[in-house]
């Protein structure tokens, strides 16, 4: 079905008028073509309106961007799934030893390592930020056993971003720039806040109404391979996804990933024992993995200072969704609006 971005314009301006959502950026990739759109204000205290290229953080999203980094180090020979991380890692230690021993590259992509996921450390803003980070790892607890159950760990994908660090010798920033953005052409994508001042970009919004936050982003530069500071528009996430789902190759045919590792990614790896309290069936590689009454997807959520993100993926219908905005009822415009959306292109129902 063609993308009627007229309806679709007025269905983002209504629901995030409803809800209070400042400002949004929509992009969908149906028939081929990416088509964006967007409403609202950036900052409600300066009034700057959102464009399509305006740039959203998007959290947590950012763990299948780490993700691919280390699919591509599998792909290429120099990292095995399976390692234990302290062979790859001289030196790494979490605070249970037998954790430390055991714990391989495969648990921290699947949140199935059990080291506990909140640890957020300032290391500051130099480059071996992510190395200072993971000597502090030794301190961090475990919440089960490696390999015995599932529990989302953010501290996991900032012990993959030093692995990438330590097997490319890049930063994880410059890696993820060469390595994924370039390639792709997602000239939008930046890591660092000196970067962000080159675009229009978003500023997260507290209360009722929702005021601009007192902090554009209160993370350190050691939360970014787990999603504390990546911001892009809402079509180079699709971009991104695109290429996962055209086979880990762009539009103009420069290759990120092997099909078969593109693929391999949207297996599932952890389940969740109540599919319907948690809303997706598990977990891939990097990738949340969704059953919409039979019909599969994969995609992520992401949050900072009320900034959020939701990419969508429905495979077999050739059709991506990624929705950014800064605050008010997000939750409820990605409901609504992603609802309607899947059922008309994906035949989602």
């Amino acid at each position: 079905m063609a993308f009627n971005a007229v309806h679709w314009q007025a269905r983002l301006d209504e629901l995030c008028a409803d809800n209070h959502v400042p400002g949004a950026s929509l992009a969908v990739l149906t028939g081929g073509d990416i088509h964006e759109l967007a409403t609202g204000v950036l900052h409600r205290g300066t009034g700057v309106e959102v464009t399509t290229g305006s740039v959203f953080q998007i959290g947590s999203i950012t763990k299948v961007y780490t993700a691919t980094l280390i699919m591509q180090l599998v792909e290429s020979g120099v990292l095995d799934l399976d390692a234990r991380v302290a062979d790859v890692l001289p030196g790494f230690a979490v605070a249970d030893t037998g954790a430390t021993r055991t714990v391989t590259v495969r648990q921290l992509l699947s949140h199935t390592s059990g080291i506990s996921g909140d640890f957020t450390l300032d290391t500051g803003r130099g480059d071996d930020c992510l190395a200072r980070y993971v000597d502090a790892c030794a301190a961090v607890g475990q919440d089960f056993p490696p390999g015995t159950a599932g529990s989302y760990s953010s501290t996991g994908y900032t012990i993959l971003g030093r692995i990438v660090e330590v097997l490319t010798g890049l930063t994880w920033d410059d890696a993820l720039r060469e390595r994924v953005c370039a390639p792709l052409g997602l000239t939008s994508t930046v890591t660092l806040p000196e970067d962000v001042l080159r675009f229009r970009a978003a500023m997260g919004h507290l209360g009722e109404p929702p005021v601009p936050a007192p902090v554009w982003n209160s993370l350190p530069r050691s939360a970014g391979p787990y999603g504390g500071v990546l911001c892009a528009t809402a079509a180079d996430v699709v971009r991104l996804a695109r290429a996962h789902l055209d086979g880990g190759v762009a539009p103009d045919g420069t290759r990120v990933l092997a099909a078969a590792t593109a693929e391999r990614m949207r297996r599932l790896e952890a389940g969740v024992p109540d599919k319907g309290t948690a809303g997706f069936e598990g977990w891939g590689l990097g990738w949340t993995l969704y059953d919409w009454h039979g019909v599969p997807g994969f995609g992520h959520d992401g949050a900072t200072i009320s900034q959020y993100g939701y990419l969508r993926v429905a495979q077999e219908a050739g059709v991506i969704i990624a929705l950014l905005a800064n605050g008010g009822g997000t939750r409820q415009v990605y409901a609504e609006l992603f609802g309607e959306l899947l059922a008309e292109l994906a035949g989602v129902r």
